[in-house]
């Protein structure tokens, strides 16, 4: 899935976001924002992973998306 339309529709990838990754409280998800870079980063520090396993988790999910009609 294309990222500005993540962005643009991020309230409601949201509850996808936070069923994938539970660590993540809404104050985080608000400070992400849609935002690739955000998000990656935010799963650095809630659950440990490298920046390069973060890079391949968000980009897994969002692509992901785009199988669902």
């Amino acid at each position: 899935m294309n990222w500005d339309r993540i962005e643009g529709n991020w309230k409601q990838f949201r509850g996808n976001v936070r069923e994938k990754w539970g660590k993540l409280t809404d104050d985080q998800l608000d400070v992400i924002g849609g935002k690739r870079e955000q998000l990656a980063g935010k799963l650095q520090e809630a659950y440990g992973y490298s920046k390069d396993q973060a890079e391949r988790e968000v980009d897994a999910w969002a692509s992901g998306l785009g199988d669902r009609s």
